[in-house]
């Protein structure tokens, strides 16, 4: 069985970047796949990345990782001004951002309007 976790922006706007990290890292460590509304900056998912690296090991075998924003497409002209100034008002909420456990997900393939969240086949134990 697969469990999603959605985490609200709101829940992590108020933590410094240490602390959105370890949480996020924390909810995948229970085999969880978070779909996080908006993104992380970017010194955040470089810290989540080395972090992760830090902690591989038998039970954790790390994350993928994937950032969806539409927006950002085909952003030309006014479009693109308009998606600044609200990025700009509303900070790191839009978008999406998805990371799950290494050993659950297999790939994550992305484009501008979908993610696709291949998972791996979990073997069944005997007698069950």
């Amino acid at each position: 069985m697969v469990t999603l976790q959605f985490v609200p922006y709101s829940e992590i706007e108020d933590l410094g970047s240490a602390r959105r990290v370890k949480k996020l890292i924390d909810i995948v460590k229970e085999n969880k796949i978070v779909l996080l509304q908006g993104r992380l900056k970017k010194e955040e998912e470089t810290d989540l990345i080395a972090i992760t690296m830090e902690e591989v090991g038998a039970k954790f075998k790390g994350i993928e990782l994937a950032v969806i924003n539409p927006d950002d497409a085909e952003a030309t002209g006014l479009k693109k001004l308009r998606g600044n100034f609200f990025g700009f008002l509303l900070g790191d909420r839009q978008g999406l951002t998805v990371i799950g456990p290494a050993n659950i997900v297999k790939e994550i393939k992305k484009d501008p309007n979908k993610i696709e969240l291949l998972t791996k086949e979990t073997k069944k134990k005997k007698g069950k």
